[in-house]
């Protein structure tokens, strides 16, 4: 046991940088006492009992809920977000806020930020967004095919260039259909020289916003017309596809079923997706559980937005 005149001195130390907020400097100036030994008596006052610290988590806080999910999945983040019901439109809405959040944040000179076209909850993320801080040398790029029906059209558009102007980066499009009718078409219009300015950029993403989509295409992306008809949809479920991402699609084991159809997709593919520093998956709702789960299964993301309900079913799962 330390003698009394020692925890004296650790008692002192920890009241005046814990109660009186004085800095480690100012308690040596102060005491005529090394930093080090300043220190040193911190870290004795958590070992004697004398401070003891507890976190208050303020009420739709999941950070446990978080951490399970990142060792369960080996994830490099995970974003849980409060919904008041398992309702799709609502959950959009939180996740678009969450991502837009986490993006303010995350920005760094020279990125560039790779943006999947046809995601209800990404474009609740761009009306979630401020402006940012001015970064130099960001990049927006679309990293899924952006053409299809003129009002959906219009959606992918306005994702990449909101976001490109409130982060004050320049705008890549990738003006070609998510999907074509043949694998030939494909390469006549992935080789494309404008097609060719964003398809460079594919490795050198270091962001990745991406929708996790169900076997069923959401709304949006029917609207779009980027979509496979139902004969070809009918062989994705023979192959026990669950889900996709950038219209690559995976069973309940994050493995790509491999059907040709996915020949006539122009997207990043889900390797260069599994390369980039921050890929980030933003999906939730008890639609998108099963492919969720196996977008996480196949480590095709490292970061997860998603809502509690569906965090909760992943920890149990």
């Amino acid at each position: 046991m330390p003698r009394i005149d020692e925890l004296r001195l650790i008692a002192r130390v920890a009241r005046m940088y814990y109660e009186w907020e004085k800095s480690q400097s100012e308690i040596a100036k102060q005491l005529g006492l090394s930093q080090a030994t300043v220190s040193r008596l911190l870290s004795r006052s958590k070992e004697e009992g004398i401070i003891r610290i507890s976190i208050n988590l303020p009420g739709g806080v999941y950070t446990e809920l978080e951490e399970t999910l990142v060792k369960k999945f080996g994830l490099r983040d995970v974003i849980v977000v409060d919904s008041l019901e398992d309702n799709e439109k609502l959950i959009q809405r939180d996740l678009g806020a969450a991502t837009a959040y986490f993006l303010e944040s995350a920005i760094r000179p020279n990125e560039v930020i790779g943006i999947s076209s046809w995601s209800a909850t990404l474009l609740a993320m761009v009306d979630a967004l401020h402006p940012a801080p001015r970064k130099p040398g960001v990049k927006v790029v679309q990293i899924l095919g952006g053409i299809g029906n003129p009002s959906a059209e219009a959606h992918a558009i306005r994702l990449t260039s909101r976001i490109a102007q409130l982060v004050s980066g320049e705008a890549v499009y990738l003006p070609v259909s998510g999907v074509l009718a043949t694998e030939a078409a494909r390469d006549i219009l992935a080789a494309d020289e404008v097609a060719q300015q964003a398809i460079r950029l594919f490795d050198q993403v270091t962001t990745a916003l991406v929708g996790i989509g169900s076997i069923e295409p959401s709304p949006l992306l029917a609207q779009s017309g980027n979509i496979f008809a139902p004969q070809e949809m009918k062989l994705l479920r023979k192959a026990n596809a669950v889900g996709d991402i950038l219209l690559r699609f995976f069973d309940q084991n994050g493995d790509l079923v491999d059907t040709g159809l996915e020949k006539r997709v122009i997207s990043m593919s889900l390797d260069q997706l599994r390369k980039v520093s921050r890929a980030i998956g933003v999906a939730g709702g008890s639609r998108k559980y099963a492919a969720i789960l196996g977008a996480l299964r196949g480590h095709w993301i490292n970061i997860l937005v998603t809502d509690h309900f569906t965090a909760t079913r992943l920890a149990n799962e």
